[in-house]
């Protein structure tokens, strides 16, 4: 009874929320206030109610419902960990957005932006807990509608509305493609109840299942951003306000691996090898290629999209090993490579959403995305450096955060198929492993460039020297992630035994006794290694500073302070500084044959063709994905709907005989025993 309680409570809370922030429409700060406290106190209704289900059993209510549409909801321990991720990060996010949305106060529709934050929030909430396939892509849809409104509300802005338009002709398409996978499911199991599903999966013709499988992995990576379908991530997320892009990056985009997971292992079984294969070569090169582009990004919120696809590649690694383990007969090393996806699934929903939200209080003082007009921000807002600083080690999964454990267990995860019989499967994803090291090196390399230009060093711009530290609840949401993330990365061993739980529940098989933990990040003792995080956190915060903290205090030693070496120049400036670009260059020439790099020199002259008067110099890289890929497919269908359009005559005689013409060719075909 409480968790009924419990979970229409947090419902009730998003729709007050929605509602009190229409109905407080005129009056801009009290609109904000209550719609995204009514969110935070969702979200806290939702942490608690998460938590009782995964420390208990599952939750389900039917309020009505048919084999064609249930309208009610279930929650086992998959959905409830899913609902504590969303949760977690709605929380720190709406504290965050009280102080964020004070620069649209005056400007634009505030009581709009709570309502449709509040439904976004919930119908993520709905979309882990329905347990019928057509309300599934009721709610799923209205996801879509509700996350698209919002990456267009700055509608004003041609480049918010270009975003939008290629945001939500991907998401119909991966829509498109979710309806077929679920048609062939209600097909064979004769009802849309997911229940059905779980039964019709066990006795389905291979290649129905095969068919269900391949449109639920286009479809779900759609939503998800792995490679070649992360087209529209680095349109949606910069365009979309901060912090509504720390909830698509966050956890919006983790409800596809949701329901990944769901189709894959819940009612498929994950048992044939090659799609655990598909996967894993899919992930692995999401991974890499979504680092490399980041690495060539200036635009802030642009570099952190193409992180979201870097990192939804590393999920899916954990995810495509535990499929081929449960191929191979192995379903207890195939519950630790799903630990280490739902492990990874957590800590990315954190330091992502954590570092969207330093790149809007970012963007809120300096009113640019250009790291190049950054520098020298760490004195002009020490907090959000600080902040952005845990978050740019946990992605790069340095330890004692948290990028580093999910990461580590990922590999071992990889190494693990030591143990698998057949030889190529084994070399492939030994080759993933290597392949996920590369991406490790690059993003840690991404983030010395992020950071360092951005905070480091002196401003480049007025934009920059003019910078103001974010406002206390922008702080305070920043503050709760950093925590988070620090706590994700030293305490492991609590973690693992949640999600060894919801292994157990999938894959029917637990692993927790099998796991050395003795303050290590665990691993099967068949392939015994470990490394304390908890040992390296005191290292780092208190063994490491002490000696400093004593000199400090003991020395009497004079400080003398002079002008940084400007490079023989007289004093330095900003024009003596690395560059975004010159950071980037070694690795845009060494992985040239990829980037396809080109570069434009404009040079004006003055009356004399011997005096440069002015000198222009761009460069970039080829979008490669866009211009052989979906620029080809663009055409196919604009000619088609050219020729399409002739029928288009607008009389309805020639309409009268399209359908005397099919009902004649309909009647041969009848007549004829077809």
């Amino acid at each position: 009874m409480l968790n009924t309680y419990l979970f229409f409570g947090l419902i009730t809370a998003y729709l007050v929320g929605a509602v009190s922030a229409v109905i407080l429409n005129k009056n801009d700060r009290l609109s904000a206030y209550v719609s995204f406290l009514s969110a935070t106190l969702g979200a806290v209704f939702g942490i608690i109610f998460s938590v009782s289900i995964l420390s208990g059993n599952s939750f389900a209510s039917n309020l009505s419902g048919s084999s064609f549409l249930n309208i009610g909801f279930f929650v086992d321990k998959l959905s409830a960990f899913f609902i504590l991720v969303i949760s977690i990060v709605v929380f720190a996010v709406s504290v965050y957005s009280t102080g964020y949305v004070r620069e649209y106060f005056g400007k634009k529709n505030i009581g709009y932006m709570g309502f449709l934050y509040n439904i976004f929030v919930l119908s993520m909430i709905l979309v882990v807990t329905a347990n019928n396939a057509v309300m599934f892509l009721i709610v799923w849809e209205l996801m879509s509608i509700i996350s698209y409104l919002l990456v267009v509300y700055e509608h004003e802005n041609e480049d918010s509305r270009k975003a939008g338009f290629i945001y939500i002709v991907m998401t119909h398409i991966g829509t498109g493609f979710i309806i077929l996978s679920f048609l062939i499911l209600a097909g064979s199991g004769g009802s849309f109840n997911f229940e059905t599903f779980r039964a019709a999966g066990s006795t389905m013709p291979p290649h129905l299942k095969d068919a269900a499988f391949l449109f639920a992995l286009i479809g779900f990576g759609t939503k998800a951003g792995i490679v070649p379908l992360h087209i529209w991530l680095p349109y949606a997320h910069p365009a979309a306000p901060s912090n509504v892009s720390a909830l698509m990056s966050g956890v919006m985009i983790k409800t596809a691996i949701y329901m990944l997971i769901r189709v894959s292992f819940d009612f498929l079984g994950a048992g044939v090898l090659w799609w655990g294969m598909l996967v894993l070569v899919i992930a692995s090169v999401s991974a890499l290629l979504g680092v490399m582009y980041a690495l060539m990004e200036h635009d802030m919120k642009r570099l952190l999209a193409y992180h979201s696809v870097e990192n939804i590649g590393i999920i899916l690694i954990g995810i495509g090993v535990a499929m081929i383990f449960m191929s191979s007969g192995r379903p207890e090393l195939a519950a630790f490579g799903l630990i280490a996806g739902l492990y990874h699934t957590m800590n990315h929903a954190v330091f992502k959403s954590l570092l969207f939200m330093g790149a809007g209080s970012i963007i809120h003082s300096t009113h640019t995305k250009n790291i190049e007009e950054y520098g020298g921000l760490i004195k002009k807002m020490p907090y959000t450096a600080l902040f952005f600083l845990v978050g740019s080690i946990s992605i790069s999964a340095l330890p004692p955060f948290n990028g580093f454990v999910s990461e580590w267990l990922t590999l071992q995860a990889q190494l693990l198929s030591v143990n698998l019989p057949d030889n190529i499967t084994k070399i492939a994803v030994l080759f993933s492993g290597a392949g996920l090291a590369l991406t490790g090196a690059l993003a840690a390399a991404c983030f010395v460039k992020a950071f360092g230009i951005s905070f480091l060093a002196l401003p480049r711009s007025a934009h920059a020297e003019h910078a103001k530290e974010a406002p206390v609840s922008m702080l305070a949401g920043m503050a709760i992630l950093s925590m988070m993330c620090l706590a994700l990365g030293v305490l492991p061993f609590y973690v693992v035994r949640i999600l060894d739980s919801i292994t157990t529940e999938l894959l029917g098989t637990s692993i927790i006794s099998r796991i050395s933990f003795d303050f290590t990040i665990g691993t099967l003792s068949s392939f015994p290694a470990g490394i304390s995080t908890t040992w390296i956190a005191l290292l780092v915060f208190v063994f490491l500073p002490l000696p400093v903290v004593v000199y400090m205090l003991m020395s009497r030693t004079h400080v003398f302070k002079y002008e940084t070496w400007g490079c023989g120049q007289p004093v330095s400036t900003s024009r003596n500084e690395y560059t975004a670009t010159a950071f980037s260059k070694p690795i845009r020439m060494w992985l040239g044959s990829i980037y396809r790099p080109h570069r434009e020199i404009q040079t004006t002259y003055s009356d004399s063709p011997f005096f440069k008067e002015r000198v222009i110099f761009e460069s970039g890289i080829e979008p490669v994905f866009e211009r052989y890929l979906y620029r080809p497919v663009t055409w196919v269908v604009l000619a088609v709907s050219r020729i399409m359009r002739i029928m288009q005559t607008g009389y309805i005689q020639t309409y009268l005989l399209y359908i005397l013409i099919t009902l004649v060719i309909a009647l041969i075909y009848v007549g004829s025993g077809g």
